[in-house]
C-alpha cells in the first residue's frame, strides 16, 4: 500500500522505503506481536481517506476496535464532509462489527477493563523515573503483572495517576489544536495522526517494545507526502526503534533489575520519544496555522511636477 501510494504523482516512495528498512531494527518483535496487523489497519484508514472516507472511517474503527490507538488517526481529518463522513462510518462500522463481536465471543472488550489496572510498566517514563529512584533508596520492586513487568510499592500509584492527567493534557492539547488549525495540507492528517499517537505513546503507564511499529507505520504513511512536516520525527523515532531493541530483548535483565545501564538505556530512549513528541506536535501546530496576509506595498507619495502627491 505504501509502494503505491508513494508511485503517484507528488507522492513519494521515501514511506514504503522507511517501513521496509525501520521494521527490522525491532529483530523479532513484529514477528511476536500481532502489532503489524493494528498498524496495517491505521495505515489503509489513512492512505484511504484522499480516496474515500468512509472506506478511512471503516478501517480505523476495524483498528480501534482491536487496539484502541487506530481511532486517533482520524484526529486530522480535514473540516467539514470529509470529517463527518470519516466519523460517522467509524461509528457505524465500530458499532455493527461490536454487536457482532458481543453476539459470538464472551466478553470481547474485557482488556478495556482489564487495562484500568495496570501499574507502571519498567519501559514508560514512570517507570523510567521510579528506576532512577531505587538507586536514591525508594524500596519499590519489580513484579510481573499484566503481561509486562511493572513497579510495585510506594508511590506507584501516584505516578500512574500522573501518567492519567498527562494524557487528559494530551487530549486537551489535541483538541486546542485541531480548533485552533486553519490551514489543511494533503499531508495533515498523517501528521496529526502521528503528533496523536505519540503524545499518547510517552504518556501512556506502559510502553511495550512493539508499541514502536505503530510509530514507524505512521511515520512511514507522513513520508509518502512530499509535503509532510515530520521528516525529522521519523528520523527520532527510527533511532527510538533501535535503542528500544538494544533495550528489549539485547539488555533486557539489565532494565529490570534498575542497573545504572539499564537506567541510562531507558532514559535515551524515553528521551528520544520525548523530543520526537515536542517537535511532531510543534511541527503540526506550525503548518496548520492561518497564513498572514502579506504585507501592502507602501503607497508611492513621490510629488508630480505640479506639487500634488499621486493617487498611488
Amino acid at each position: 500500500a505504501l509502494a503505491g501510494v508513494g508511485t503517484r504523482p507528488g507522492r513519494s516512495l521515501r514511506g514504503a522505503g522507511y517501513w521496509t528498512l525501520g521494521l527490522p531494527l525491532l529483530m523479532h518483535i513484529p514477528l511476536a506481536r500481532y502489532d503489524v496487523q493494528v498498524t496495517a489497519l491505521a495505515v489503509l484508514a489513512l492512505l484511504a481517506l484522499g480516496r474515500s472516507s468512509r472506506v478511512s472511517g471503516a478501517f480505523a474503527a476495524l483498528g480501534a476496535l482491536v487496539k484502541v490507538w487506530p481511532a486517533l488517526v482520524l484526529l486530522g481529518t480535514p473540516r467539514g464532509r470529509t470529517t463527518r463522513s470519516a466519523w460517522t462510518w467509524a461509528a457505524v462500522t465500530g458499532a455493527v462489527v461490536g454487536l457482532l463481536l458481543a453476539g459470538v465471543f464472551r466478553n470481547p472488550l474485557a482488556f478495556v477493563r482489564q487495562q484500568g489496572g495496570r501499574g507502571v510498566q519498567i519501559e514508560s517514563f514512570g517507570g523510567t523515573v521510579l528506576s532512577f529512584a531505587t538507586h536514591a533508596g525508594w524500596p519499590g520492586k519489580v513484579r510481573y503483572q499484566y503481561g509486562a513487568l511493572e513497579f510495585t510499592g510506594p508511590h506507584v500509584t501516584t505516578v500512574a495517576r500522573a501518567a492519567l492527567v498527562l494524557s487528559a493534557a494530551a487530549f486537551a492539547l489535541l483538541l486546542l489544536w485541531r480548533i485552533r488549525a486553519r490551514r489543511w495540507t494533503p499531508a495533515t492528517p498523517y501528521d496529526a495522526a502521528l503528533s496523536a499517537v505519540l503524545l499518547f505513546t510517552v504518556t501512556s503507564r506502559v510502553i511495550s517494545p512493539q508499541y514502536m511499529i505503530w510509530l514507524l507505520g505512521l511515520s512511514a504513511v507522513c513520508l509518502t507526502s512530499r509535503r509532510t512536516t515530520q521528516r525529522p520525527v521519523a528520523a527520532l523515532i527510527a533511532a527510538a526503534s533501535l535503542v528500544s531493541a538494544i533495550a528489549y530483548p539485547m539488555l533486557y535483565p539489565q532494565v529490570a533489575a534498575c542497573t545504572w545501564a539499564g537506567c541510562a538505556l531507558m532514559l535515551v530512549r524515553n528521551g528520544l520519544l520525548a523530543v520526537a513528541a515536542v517537535l511532531s506536535f510543534a511541527r503540526l501546530w506550525h503548518s496548520t496555522r492561518s497564513v498572514v496576509p502579506a504585507r501592502q506595498p507602501k503607497p508611492d507619495t513621490h510629488r508630480l511636477p505640479h506639487g500634488t502627491l499621486s493617487p498611488s
